[in-house]
C-alpha cells in the first residue's frame, strides 16, 4: 500500500510524498522547492527514489534539477521542462514504488499538463487541473479543452481519492457557493473544510465522487449551472462547453 502525505511550500502549495509502507523508498510530485523536499525526507530518514512532474510551471518544477543532481534520480512526467528525463504522453505508465501510475493528458491550465492515476489504489494526482471545487485557470490553452479534459477525469471511478497541488479549497468554496448558494453539498463542504483548516489540517484529500456534488466545472450540465450561467451572460448559455466557459470567466473575476 502507498501512503502519500503532504510536503507544504510556498504559500499554498502542496509536494506530494509517495512512500510504500515499510520502506524507506519515496518519490515526489511536482516539488518547486528542493529544500522543503530535503527537510522532509532528511527529517523521516527517506531515499528519494523519483520524481514526477504534471506541469512546467515554477511552483512545480523549481526544485527538480537541484534534486535530480544531489539524490541521483530522473524526473517523469510532462514535456515542455528541461527538467523532464522521461517525457510522457496520454495512457503512458510509470511505475513508481511498484504501483502502475497512467499518465492522463489534460490540456487546458498548460498544453502539456499530465494527470497521474493508479486504479489498483484509486489515486489520482490531478496537478493544477483539478482542485476542490474548483480547476486551474485557463493559461494555455481552451475553455473547451479544459472542459473536455475535466471530462475525463469525471470518468474515474467516484472512490477515486484526488491529491491536487494547491490549497484553494476554501476560495474555491466560496465561488461555489456564489454559483449554487442552495446546494447542500457546497454548504456541508464549507462546514467540512473550515473546521479542517481551523484544525491546521491540509483540506485534501478529495473525491471524483465529492466534486461532483460540489465542484461548479464539473456540474456544466445541471441545471442550477445551466442557469447560472445564462443569468451571468444574459443570454441563454446551454451548451456544456459555453456553460464551463461562462463559469470559468465569473471565476476568473471573482
Amino acid at each position: 500500500m502507498l501512503e502519500i502525505k503532504p510536503i507544504p511550500a510556498f504559500n499554498d502549495n502542496y509536494i506530494w510524498l509517495i512512500q510504500q509502507m515499510g520502506s524507506n523508498q519515496a518519490w515526489v510530485v511536482d516539488p518547486g522547492s528542493a529544500e522543503a523536499v530535503e527537510n522532509y525526507i532528511q527529517q523521516y530518514q527517506l531515499q528519494l527514489a523519483g520524481i514526477l512532474i504534471t506541469h512546467h510551471h515554477h511552483d512545480h518544477t523549481g526544485g527538480v534539477a537541484e534534486l535530480k543532481q544531489k539524490y541521483s534520480i530522473s524526473a517523469y512526467g510532462a514535456a515542455v521542462t528541461n527538467c523532464t528525463d522521461y517525457v510522457l504522453q496520454q495512457e503512458d505508465v510509470v511505475d513508481i514504488l511498484g504501483c502502475q501510475f497512467k499518465a492522463i493528458s489534460v490540456p487546458g491550465h498548460t498544453l502539456d499538463h499530465l494527470a497521474f492515476y493508479n486504479a489498483e489504489q484509486g489515486i489520482l494526482f490531478s496537478g493544477d487541473t483539478l482542485f476542490f471545487a474548483g480547476c486551474g485557470r485557463l493559461f494555455e490553452g481552451t475553455a473547451a479543452q479544459m472542459h473536455e479534459s475535466l471530462n475525463k477525469l469525471a470518468k474515474l471511478p467516484d472512490e477515486t481519492l484526488v491529491y491536487c497541488t494547491h490549497e484553494y479549497t476554501e476560495a474555491n468554496l466560496q465561488f461555489a457557493v456564489a454559483v449554487e448558494p442552495d446546494n447542500p453539498h457546497v454548504l456541508q463542504a464549507i462546514q467540512r473544510v473550515a473546521k479542517l483548516r481551523a484544525e491546521g489540517q491540509p483540506s485534501l484529500p478529495t473525491t471524483i465522487g465529492a466534486e461532483k456534488c460540489h465542484n461548479p466545472f464539473f456540474r456544466s450540465q445541471q441545471p442550477a449551472l445551466i442557469g447560472a450561467a445564462t443569468e451571468r451572460a444574459g443570454s441563454l448559455v446551454i451548451d456544456p462547453t459555453d456553460v464551463f466557459a461562462t463559469i470559468r470567466q465569473w471565476k476568473d473575476n471573482f
